[in-house]
């Protein structure tokens, strides 16, 4: 990858490589990733941590370069000032409450105490913890200390937030807001970098993901672009309609369709095929000429886990 297309609002991993002895962390990876929601997901091993550390810093690569929007983990000071950090480890000060806890970051960060405090009644509030801010942290369960992070990484406005397995330990309601605000700060032009295992919900809220497997990436971009890729796993699709046994019979006809199964629930078709948009095309063909009432077509495989199942293998299924 050239740097030439390199900009002051792109994350650039240019041939990195990293190795703790003889112990491979991540090998020739290369991303460019614009703003907007960049979800990791690997089995555990994969090198998802390595490659975020290396992002903010944390461990310098044995050979390659990192620039995060313009500058590179050679500058801490200036880098924190535009960077978010959320670790998966848990530690925190003894006695401290939420809020001290928010804003003594942010006044090591340079700013007086009646910005500080701003800030962090701001950051809290938006993970859902104003109430529980005068609270001390020790008294918190462990998903209200995951959000306590998740403010911390916040509070400052950063533009890159990296965030190391943030929904580990949260509560579904609380995953469902926590996903929602990542997409906010996405559609806000904010970097978002998610390592997750949870993977249909990180499926949803993402721009691009990164399929990460032995310190490779085997994968990135588009959930949609990269499963049409996988041109050895034929695409299936779904399709609800008033007569599933004619479309099953017609579709199977068809020379690049591989297998038309009828469900028994909702009259369904599912319809595995080496090309979709030829399969498109001859759906609205078949609903024309024999009437037919199409109900809802949508791919049944084009999501992160199907791509996890098929670039990575078994060990994925059970991540």
């Amino acid at each position: 990858m050239s740097a030439a297309g390199e900009t002051r609002e792109t994350i650039l991993v240019e041939d990195v490589s990293k190795f703790y002895g003889d112990v491979l962390g991540v090998n020739h990876v290369s991303l460019a990733l614009a703003p907007g929601v960049t979800s990791l997901v690997g089995p555990n091993g994969a090198g998802k941590t390595t490659l975020l550390n290396l992002l903010v810093g944390l461990v310098r690569p044995t050979s390659g370069r990192v620039r995060v929007c313009g500058l590179t983990p050679d500058d801490p000071e200036r880098l924190f000032r535009l960077v978010g950090y959320c670790t998966q480890f848990d530690a925190f000060p003894r006695r401290a409450t939420g809020f001290g806890f928010v804003r003594d970051w942010l006044r090591l960060h340079g700013l007086g105490a009646g910005e500080a405090r701003r800030l962090a009644e701001e950051a809290l509030g938006r993970v859902g913890l104003t109430e529980a801010a005068g609270r001390k942290v020790a008294a918190y369960s462990k998903g209200m200390r995951q959000r306590l992070r998740l403010a911390q990484a916040l509070s400052h406005h950063p533009r890159v937030l990296v965030l190391d397995e943030p929904l580990n330990g949260l509560d579904p309601m609380a995953r469902s807001e926590t996903m929602a605000l990542f997409e906010a700060l996405g559609r806000e032009g904010m970097h978002v970098l998610v390592s997750s295992h949870i993977l249909h919900e990180v499926d949803r809220v993402s721009d691009r993901v990164v399929l990460l497997s032995g310190g490779y990436v085997v994968a990135e971009g588009r959930i949609a672009g990269v499963r049409e890729e996988v041109t050895e796993h034929p695409m299936q699709i779904l399709v609800r309609c008033s007569r599933p046994g004619l479309l099953a019979s017609r579709a199977f006809a068809l020379d690049h369709v591989v297998e038309a199964k009828l469900l028994k629930e909702g009259r369904a078709v599912l319809v595995r095929t080496r090309d979709a948009s030829a399969f498109y095309r001859a759906l609205n063909r078949i609903a024309l000429e024999d009437d037919l009432e199409i109900d809802a077509v949508a791919p049944a495989d084009d999501d992160v886990h199907s791509l996890y199942r098929y670039l990575i293998g078994s060990e994925g299924e059970n991540q």
